[in-house]
């Protein structure tokens, strides 16, 4: 590989010594030198290959480190309902879907809102009105329930006696029919798992493929997937296997661990994923740890809290502590990364009651353990959290206040001022880390920059910002989804910062968010990605 002299830039190196630079060389793949430009002509020598990078501004290349790989690739294929404001346009997109596709068996649509659907709760019959001759899938924005109508629930087999599942529900209305919504492991189950089912293997690979490009465009060097399984796997293979072997994203993966209810099954499955680890150590694709989802989300009211939600209601945990202390303590032992989903404040206690028994258990071994999303937390965690050295996984998209609404009117009190508080793991000395969990938001790095630097919308400007006092400033919202981000996965100490040494990982963007402000985010575009020295994107 011939070296490189990058010049005639501006580079925010990420390092916590040195933020900014004037120049790098790259060298088989790594950096070996970073810093003023006469230090770096000297380090690449006469033989250098020189890039001008005509005074843009380069970051480290950007770690999502809470995604799910094949979902997004799949997503980006589906009608997307994020922006429909109200039922009447979510109608309208699927009627013009079903105009469009004459011959489509199915009908599938991603990310609406629940107050997008007013003050009712969303059935089949409003899918019906507009498509009612071929099932139709609807996923919630979180990803956390799916709304279908007539059809899909006719294919599904759901009738009224059929039960719910450990950890999720069927809605029902009054006289007890299914009445289109399913909330949690029912989505995931049920009409995840039929999808699943039918979908072809050159279906997931058109979603890779799709994935793939809308990453390296975005800047992203490193992924790791938040739920991955046996499909997603072999999808991920046979993308390496078209490329010869490589992938232009460097992708670590969490075996996604189910509550079967059975003690032993759910060993069984922790087994699997340690057995996976040893085989993927030095693999393309690396299984590093499981995935546990510990309870659901705050606008469904299915994440579980301490206090009731508004109307009363309260949801309880998939995982309770008797399932999932032994999968904790198994994993650990094993020298697995655990993440685990926790949202409600309740289910954070209990993610942390589990972690703090496997770390007594063997006190002297170092771990990088996570706890996804956090929305909202007791006052105490963020300390429990830098104690023990448990990651906080958090993403700014989720806290776009385009989609906060509802978020707060199910919750209807005093807690709605203690969203999404990324200070408070910073204050207690937490390593937090950013990423995005698309499909469920935006896999877009600089939206997710902009909502972190400034708590404002991403979706829609018009919104106000919500606690702006709440927001972390450019440089670090940079470094918690690059550098940080990167620590919180295992394997990956040499990435997520612009130094000597490490790989070079870099994205050039058009836009300069240090001199122009935040807002310049929202219209910039990464015009180079490098992977390893290799360029993977050129716009």
């Amino acid at each position: 590989m011939t070296r490189e002299l990058y010049t005639g830039g501006r580079i925010f190196t990420g390092a916590t010594d040195a933020e900014w630079a004037e120049a790098l060389v790259v060298d088989d793949g790594r950096l070996a030198f970073v810093g003023d430009d006469s230090g770096a002509r000297s380090a690449a020598g006469a033989d250098a290959r020189a890039v001008d990078l005509g005074g843009r501004l380069v970051v480290p290349g950007f770690a999502d480190v809470h995604t799910h790989l094949v979902m997004l690739g799949e997503a980006l294929g589906k009608v997307e309902l994020t922006d429909a404001r109200d039922l009447t346009e979510i109608q309208e997109r699927l009627r013009a879907a079903r105009e469009t596709a004459p011959r489509a068996t199915r009908i599938l649509g991603r990310g609406w809102l629940f107050d997008s659907v007013g003050p009712q709760r969303p059935t089949a019959a409003m899918i019906d009105a507009v498509v009612s001759d071929v099932p139709v899938y609807l996923d919630a924005n979180d990803l956390h329930s799916c709304w279908v109508n007539s059809a899909a629930l006719a294919e599904l087999g759901i009738h009224d006696d059929t039960p719910d599942p450990i950890g999720g529900r069927i809605s029902r209305d009054a006289d007890g029919h299914a009445d289109g919504m399913l909330y949690e492991t029912a989505a995931q189950q049920l009409a995840w798992g039929l999808l699943a089912e039918v979908s072809t293997d050159a279906d997931r690979d058109d979603a890779v493929e799709r994935m793939l490009a809308a990453y390296v465009a975005s800047g992203v060097t490193t992924v790791v997937d938040m739920a991955f399984d046996d499909r997603a796997l072999a999808a991920l293979r046979r993308a390496a296997a078209r490329r010869g072997g490589t992938l232009p994203l460097r992708v670590s993966a969490h075996w996604l661990v189910v509550n079967t209810g059975d003690h032993e099954q759910n060993l069984a499955q922790v087994a699997r994923a340690a057995e996976l680890a040893r085989e993927t150590s030095d693999a393309v694709i690396r299984i590093i740890g499981i995935k546990l989802v510990l309870d659901g989300v705050i606008d469904a009211c299915t994440a579980a809290m301490r206090h009731p939600y508004a109307d009363g209601s309260n949801a309880e945990p998939i995982w309770p502590a008797h399932h999932l202390d032994p999968v904790v303590a198994a994993a650990d032992a094993a020298g697995l990364q655990i993440a685990l989903h926790a949202i409600g404040d309740r289910a954070s206690d209990i993610a942390l009651d589990a972690l703090e028994a496997a770390a007594a258990a063997e006190p002297n071994r170092s771990r990088r353990h996570r706890i996804e999303h956090l929305e909202y937390a007791a006052h105490e965690t963020a300390g429990r959290m830098a104690r023990l050295g448990v990651t906080a996984s958090m993403q700014p998209v989720h806290a776009d206040p385009a989609i906060f609404a509802n978020w707060a009117a199910m919750l209807g009190d005093e807690r709605t001022e203690r969203a999404f508080p990324w200070r408070e793991y910073l204050d207690a000395g937490a390593r937090l880390a950013f990423s995005t969990d698309a499909p469920t938001a935006p896999h877009d790095a600089l939206a997710n920059l902009y909502v972190a630097a400034t708590r404002r919308s991403a979706l829609d400007p018009a919104f106000e910002p919500y606690d702006p006092a709440g927001a972390v400033t450019l440089a670090e919202a940079i470094a918690h989804a690059t550098r940080e981000a990167a620590a919180s996965v295992v394997g990956a100490e040499d990435r997520g910062r612009l130094e000597a040494g490490c790989v070079a990982d870099f994205a050039v963007l058009d836009i300069d968010p240090f001199r122009d402000g935040p807002g310049s985010l929202l219209g910039g575009r990464v015009v180079l990605t490098v992977m390893g020295g290799e360029v993977q994107h050129r716009l």
